[in-house]
């Protein structure tokens, strides 16, 4: 099956095809100079990203082919007298025909008309603990958006430096979800904010099932988020930003950072870890990855998988680097470009 990765960076979008994952095919950069933060596929086919300008502010745009675009006439937005200013679209979810948008500074907005038009959820955005609520290094962003399979009034938000918030009534009300989680932030009034969720993963058959990449180390729920517990055994650190799960091993992804005050590969070494019983245990994965000299980053969105057997990951890196497995992890090749810096990485299978 033909593969296409969908590479966001901070001058543009590119497309990434290849039949076999190991030639590939350039195209773009689409919304030249333009920041690409997110993607999504809705299940008619329909692409929608996410992509911020300096100039003209956050828009959602729509294609069916990657290449001729469409601008969201009435894409999310803030009224002019709430006073919050909406700078970037960090997250864009379609999930059985729901539409979410995830968005800098901090909120959430919903579609019911397959994202031409996007309302805020207030029960989050005016959550009581609002006032409160503090910026992280990159903002204050809604960057990561649940839903629960089985139950499509069960929503999960992470927001940094805020929380987990879930929701089990379809957004109307939000409760923190941070027990066990060391706080960042805390506030004297509002104990249950203040804590810097980094990316979710969620397992597809279990929604209680969840990992949390956070900014005090690694964490996995097995409740939905009412407790979290600590699993860092093998990693070099417990700080990074993606996190990615493969729908069909279950085996999760991340890249460790040192510590949040260098944010630098480890010992300069580009390392993906790889876990394969539910985050018990981490093992690094180096083949093909860069040992030494190697200061590159990746940002929380920029790693994805595609879900096949055996399953192909993807990874962008700070310095605009592509990497890319199709044996989970084993072995790595770098994709002969230099992108910009990248944001967000999407992969799809075809046909």
């Amino acid at each position: 099956m033909s593969v296409t990765v969908i590479v966001g960076t901070a001058k543009g979008g590119f497309v990434l095809r290849s039949d076999d994952r190991r030639s590939w095919q350039i195209e773009g950069p689409f919304f030249k100079g333009w920041k690409v933060t997110t993607v999504a596929r809705a299940d008619d086919g329909t692409f929608l990203i996410g992509a911020a300008s300096d100039v003209y502010g956050a828009a959602i745009h729509k294609s069916k082919d990657l290449s001729d675009w469409r601008q969201v006439a009435q894409g999310p937005a803030y009224s002019e007298d709430e006073k919050r200013q909406l700078t970037q679209i960090w997250k864009l979810v379609v999930q059985d025909g729901a539409y979410y948008a995830g968005v800098a500074e901090a909120g959430l907005f919903r579609s019911e008309d397959r994202g031409e038009t996007w309302q805020p959820m207030p029960g989050l955005n005016d959550h009581r603990s609002r006032s409160a609520w503090m910026p992280g290094a990159g903002g204050l962003c809604a960057h990561s958006i649940l839903i629960d399979p089985a139950n499509p009034k069960r929503l999960w938000c992470g927001i940094s430096a805020v929380g987990v918030f879930r929701s089990d009534d379809g957004g109307d009300t939000w409760h923190p979800k941070n027990n066990g989680v060391p706080v960042i932030l805390e506030d004297k009034e509002f104990s249950e904010i203040g804590f810097c969720v980094h990316a979710l993963a969620q397992d597809p058959d279990n929604a209680d099932l969840i990992y949390r990449q956070d900014h005090r180390g690694m964490f996995r729920t097995k409740d939905g988020g009412d407790h979290w517990e600590r699993i860092e055994n093998g990693l070099p650190s417990g700080f990074g930003f993606p996190l990615v799960l493969d729908r069909e091993t279950r085996a999760l992804y991340a890249a460790p950072l040192e510590s949040d005050e260098f944010r630098l590969p480890c010992d300069g070494k580009f390392q993906i870890f790889r876990s394969r019983n539910g985050g018990d245990a981490w093992e690094p994965l180096t083949n093909g990855l860069p040992q030494e000299h190697a200061y590159a980053g990746v940002l929380r969105g920029a790693m994805d998988a595609d879900h096949l057997a055996p399953c192909g990951v993807y990874v962008g890196t700070t310095s605009g680097d592509v990497f890319v497995s199709s044996d989970g992890g084993d072995r790595w090749n770098a994709l002969p470009y230099r992108l910009p810096r990248v944001h967000c990485v999407a992969a799809y299978v075809e046909g």
